[in-house]
């Protein structure tokens, strides 16, 4: 399927912000997504394939990044790393069959909740960053199995990324900023693969599509890195906030 040039400039322009959101806040990697369903007829299931596939460059490039600068090394985190990484193996094959099962009316209402969802998400976690020290805290395994199985389910049904949903939960519960987004990298490129290889098998994965999203996004994550060490966050969170609001009534509608 051959899509006009200025789909394919918007759907690259969705994946160069997803990518600097993904660096420079957090949860950017939605808008991948969020273009991919607005701006084309693919069904939901090569929505999120589409999607998730361009999270495996962006993952890779962050934990390696983490790992050079030491915060993957501190124990605690990388037992949260380790942990995480073995649930997204378990809960992403999960969120792929309960996509494939889903029609795309109700796709878009979901798309659009969990968007909302992840606006507060963000501004709860703004509220909460400021409140703990830099001690990573050591979360029970119940906790963390099924949190981490929870996030990988729902990143294989919308095709996001692990750091949407596991950076504002880490804060949430006492975790630093820098240790939460270090052990999010982990976790998101395995939910990537695992997710791309499951939805790769069902022959929804538009390779093309993909690279179109897929390049500017991964240019993004290097903008977004610069952008965040001269922009204050919070700037930049209430943009990201009001940018996840404003989109959710049309991801509705156009389901």
């Amino acid at each position: 399927m051959t899509e006009p040039v200025i789909v394919l400039v918007l759907l690259a322009a969705f994946g160069l912000v997803a990518g600097i959101g993904i660096t420079a806040v957090g949860p950017g990697g939605v808008l991948a997504t969020v273009g991919l369903f607005l701006l084309t007829d693919l069904p939901p299931a090569a929505v999120a394939g589409t999607a998730i596939v361009t999270n495996i460059a962006t993952g890779v490039v962050g934990a390696f990044a983490y790992l050079r600068s030491g915060h993957l090394a501190e124990p605690s985190t990388a037992r949260t790393a380790r942990v995480l990484a073995g649930t997204a193996v378990v809960g992403t094959p999960v969120g792929v069959l309960v996509n494939l099962v889903v029609p795309g009316r109700l796709f878009g209402i979901l798309l659009a909740s969990f968007v909302v969802f992840v606006a507060l998400l963000v501004w709860f976690r703004q509220r909460r960053a400021a409140e703990h020290d830099d001690r990573p805290p050591r979360l029970a395994m119940a906790l963390l199995v099924g949190g981490g199985v929870a996030v990988a389910v729902v990143s294989g049904m919308f095709g996001v990324g692990g750091p949407l949903l596991t950076v504002p939960l880490l804060v949430a519960v006492g975790t630093p900023m820098l240790s939460a987004v270090a052990v999010a990298q982990v976790q998101s490129v395995i939910i990537s693969i695992v997710g791309a290889v499951g939805y790769l098998s069902q022959g929804s994965l538009d390779w093309h599509l993909a690279a179109v999203v897929g390049f500017p996004e991964l240019c993004g994550v290097l903008i977004g890195w610069q952008l965040a060490r001269r922009i204050p966050g919070r700037h930049l969170i209430r943009v990201m906030i009001v940018a996840l609001l404003a989109v959710a009534p049309l991801l509705a509608l156009h389901g």
